[in-house]
């Protein structure tokens, strides 16, 4: 049976667990509004690079640019986003549970003998991946993390376009976690290069049938071809905000439940205490009472 001091000490210990969850549970919430903010400011850029696009699709003009081309995938690239730090939940093994399926998906489309080059953006990501790094399957270290700046970003970006364009790579995916709300995030697999030309349409507002009859200076085709690298990297941005949103929700909600058991337990240690502490007045008082019956 545990003494008092015992039952003390472990209720000071869980007193204190208690707290520094409460603690870090509002930094990863203040964590995940400031990249809510950040994809907020993202969105009106993203809208305008889309209404451009929109309305060049909208004409009737053919498009031709390297960064669409699709061809025979014989080596396929994989950009996967964890985070750095732990104490998330589950955030990186479902992530990494969803590469584990489309590496398998990648061997039934394109064939056993398809390459694999992973990019790992995150510690925690880049040291499971390393587990799986055999035979055809390679693990590439990126100069990039999950709070990367624009312009590391905008290098890490050039890096996989330059790859691509030589051919070194076919296709270039992403794997990352969307962020919905701080309750909800959702698994996303989306293709970034070759640029999709439906995925354009679909993201597209919609232009007017009348930009058929409008003069572009210069051609239309050299528009899209310098309006499709900020497309690129406009989603890689938001994919990289979105990745630390959904990190810190993520942490919200484990510290959330931390915090939850450890009142809980709290609670449950409190009560064995207070029994603990009356039994033993109890028999101190009947002790009291036994001594004064013997006189």
């Amino acid at each position: 049976m545990s003494t008092l001091r015992e039952l003390k000490g472990r209720i000071g210990s869980v007193a204190s667990t208690g707290k520094i969850t409460g603690a870090m549970k509002m930094i990863s919430s203040a964590k995940m509004h400031k990249a809510e903010l950040g994809l907020k400011k993202l969105l009106p850029y993203r809208r305008l690079v889309q209404s451009v696009i929109s309305h060049l699709l909208a004409t009737e003009c053919e498009f031709t640019s390297p960064l669409i081309v699709e061809r025979d995938v014989k080596r396929v690239g994989v950009v996967v986003l964890g985070s750095d730090d732990g104490l998330c939940g589950a955030y990186n093994i479902n992530i990494f549970k969803q590469l584990l399926d489309i590496l398998a998906s990648y061997k039934q489309a394109y064939g056993e003998n398809v390459d694999i080059d992973i990019y790992p953006v995150g510690k925690k990501m880049a040291r499971a991946v390393r587990k799986i790094a055999s035979g055809r399957t390679v693990v590439k270290s990126v100069g990039v993390h999950p709070r990367s700046s624009n312009a590391e970003i905008g290098e890490f970006v050039e890096d996989l376009k330059t790859a691509f364009l030589s051919g070194a790579i076919d296709k270039v995916d992403l794997v990352y976690m969307h962020f919905k709300s701080v309750s909800k995030q959702m698994l996303s697999h989306e293709q970034l290069l070759p640029v999709s030309y439906e995925a354009l349409c679909s993201e597209g507002e919609g232009g007017s049938a009348a930009n058929s009859s409008c003069l572009f200076e210069p051609s239309p085709n050299a528009i899209f071809n310098s309006i499709l690298p900020l497309h690129i990297m406009s989603t890689m941005q938001e994919v990289f905000t979105e990745n630390v949103a959904s990190e810190n929700a993520a942490r919200v909600m484990a510290m959330q439940s931390a915090s939850d058991n450890a009142s809980k337990l709290l609670e449950s240690l409190q009560l064995e205490y207070n029994k603990l502490r009356q039994q033993g007045i109890t028999t101190e008082l009947l002790d009291i009472l036994g001594g004064q019956v013997e006189k």
